[in-house]
């Protein structure tokens, strides 16, 4: 199996202004940030890697919530993490991310942001069912894959921000 990146921890700062919109004390957020688990396969067969939630989250059929996770990843050049809602979420409650697919490239490191992973989600039941997450509950997934480009691709750009700063 080839190894092709890490998971690690945004620093606190980081962590803290993701989370502006949860009006937490520092206290409460120095422990949501101790909380942060790394994201991990459940077991040697698993394609994804398990993103937890860093707050509890109720969502009613139609309701969206950014998650600030907390992590950011390294890898390597030509490998990219495609990031999907777990499919049980999704089989359960048609439980769907805003962008369809998260894709974070391996530049998205380097940003200013310390490529920070936030995974946007809406409850899209059409059955009137609530999603009821707790904090640390496994709500999205990570699959590593490889990408190629063409032959005359020239491109000398570097990447500092996250959503849309590529296409600026």
């Amino acid at each position: 199996m080839t190894r092709v990146g890490k998971f690690e921890k945004v620093s606190f700062g980081q962590f803290k202004a993701g989370m502006e919109d949860f009006g937490l004390s520092d206290e409460d957020l120095k422990g949501k940030y101790e909380r942060i688990q790394l994201p991990v396969r459940a077991t040697s067969g698993s394609a994804g890697y398990d993103i937890r939630t860093t707050v509890d989250i109720e969502l009613e059929p139609g309701q969206t919530i950014k998650v600030p996770t907390g992590i950011r990843v390294s890898m390597l050049e030509d490998w990219m993490l495609a990031v999907f809602p777990r499919s049980g979420l999704g089989f359960k409650f048609r439980l769907q991310l805003n962008n369809t697919v998260g894709i974070i490239d391996s530049d998205y490191y380097f940003s200013d942001n310390e490529g920070h992973i936030f995974v946007k989600i809406t409850n899209d039941s059409n059955e009137g069912k609530k999603v009821s997450l707790k904090e640390g509950d496994a709500f999205a997934q990570g699959i590593f894959m490889p990408y190629g480009v063409t032959e005359d691709d020239d491109v000398k750009t570097v990447r500092n921000g996250g959503f849309g700063s590529t296409g600026k």
